[in-house]
């Protein structure tokens, strides 16, 4: 590991002082990721800026919604009352996301800019245009069984590995950031860019900009949802798929309205967009979820160890719906 400097900041003026002072300079959350980057020699900061002294508050506001501060941990968000009563989806997405002792050091804000765990973008003897840009992507003809079958480029087949944000895309929530230039708002599905030409560009963030807040807006038929990860082995592993949803039926049946999100399967949270639209004023039944679950997998590309991603991503989907709506077989 390279040599470094570390600082520590009381707030978010301060971090962006400190960063400011090194073109290389990364900020520190709990570390689960970047720490095993620059061991991995992925990442090589000249700088750490510790950010975890900065807001860690979760707010409850009087509408319902909620304000979470960057450096909330993992295991403080999941554990929460208003989380786990009002966005069940979002407790368990967490809670599915790590062990306990990474969920007791990971904050909000580093789970959001996590980077992927392809394993070519770890190798630093295999091509990877996300970490070399021009190089490759032995990943598209290599062993691909994790990588993305929408949203993909012919630079880069990775996905993005958080569980939270799937459940944060599937609940509009929004990212609140401080930079050089003032503050600014982004919605969550806005945040992650695919990969096109550019794989290393991984976000819309500014040079220096922080996460400092992520604010979910209140959706009081939340409480009617759920997120299911499909993972190789029962401990932690990441998905091969997940799929975050909650829905709202009428009285006599139908579905108002829906949220849907998917992960495992691009380079960013998946917002299921044509599944919500598909499912919008359809009776809550097997046939319409099976319809929607089709109808988002519809441009889905398969590489060579990946193709199975497309049946159960549409089995695993409207299952969930099933499950929701208190559809029995």
């Amino acid at each position: 590991m390279r040599m470094f400097d570390y600082v520590r900041a009381d707030d978010a003026s301060a971090a962006l002082r400190l960063a400011s002072q090194s073109p290389a300079a990364k900020y520190l959350g709990g570390g689960t990721n970047l720490v095993d980057l620059m061991r991995e020699r992925v990442e090589r900061p000249d700088m750490l800026v510790d950010v975890t002294g900065l807001d860690r508050s979760i707010e409850v506001r009087d509408d319902g919604s909620l304000r979470i501060g960057a450096a909330a941990t993992n295991t403080a968000l999941a554990e929460h009352r208003a989380v786990r009563e009002g966005f069940p989806l979002l407790a368990r997405a967490i809670l599915d996301g790590a062990s306990g002792q990474i969920r007791n050091m990971a904050t909000v804000g580093g789970n959001i800019l996590q980077r992927t765990r392809c394993l070519y973008f770890y190798d630093d003897a295999a091509r990877c245009n996300k970490r070399t840009p021009g190089s490759g992507c032995d990943a598209i003809n290599g062993f691909n069984r994790m990588h993305a079958i929408l949203g993909a480029s012919a630079h880069c087949v990775a996905t993005h590995p958080s569980d939270m944000c799937v459940a944060l895309a599937a609940l509009d929530a929004i990212i609140h950031l401080q930079g050089p230039a003032g503050t600014r708002s982004v919605k969550l599905v806005d945040l992650h860019r695919l990969p096109d030409d550019r794989p290393d560009i991984e976000t819309v963030l500014q040079a220096g900009e922080l996460i400092v807040a992520v604010e979910v807006p209140a959706l009081p038929w939340a409480r009617r949802s759920a997120y299911r990860k499909v993972r190789d082995r029962a401990s932690y592993a990441f998905a091969l798929f997940s799929v975050a949803a909650a829905l709202d039926l009428t009285k006599d049946g139908a579905v108002r309205s829906a949220r849907v999100a998917l992960g495992g399967v691009a380079h960013k949270p998946w917002r299921a967009t044509r599944a919500e639209a598909a499912l919008r004023g359809k009776p809550a039944n097997e046939e319409s979820f099976h319809a929607a679950a089709e109808a988002e997998l519809r441009d889905a590309v398969g590489l060579g160890h990946n193709g199975f991603k497309i049946d159960l991503a549409q089995r695993t989907l409207a299952s969930v719906l099933a499950d929701l709506a208190e559809i029995r077989p």
